[in-house]
């Protein structure tokens, strides 16, 4: 991958939105919401004085309108400051 976040940057690609509900019924495209669970791709080094707590591959819980919509060879990705990061599944 060619992008390197910097500062305290995360470069997030989102999960795939959900097809159909728990019970069984289909969700139209219209009508599906913007996932907030996604892997974390790439991490910048952090601030001097606040490392970063996420690294690569970590499974991560993230705001609704959070960050920036990026699209890379193709993928859908999301880069975002950490402190945007809700939690580490």
């Amino acid at each position: 991958m060619s992008i390197k976040p910097l500062s305290d940057r995360v470069l997030v690609e989102p999960a795939a939105a959900e097809e159909k509900t728990a019970g069984g019924i289909y969700i139209p495209d219209t009508a599906k919401e913007k996932p907030q669970r996604g892997t974390v791709v790439a991490v910048g080094p952090g601030k001097v004085d606040e490392p970063t707590t996420v690294k690569k591959g970590d499974q991560v819980l993230y705001g609704k309108y959070s960050g920036t919509e990026l699209q890379v060879d193709g993928k859908d990705l999301l880069i975002m400051r950490e402190s945007d990061i809700l939690a580490i599944v």
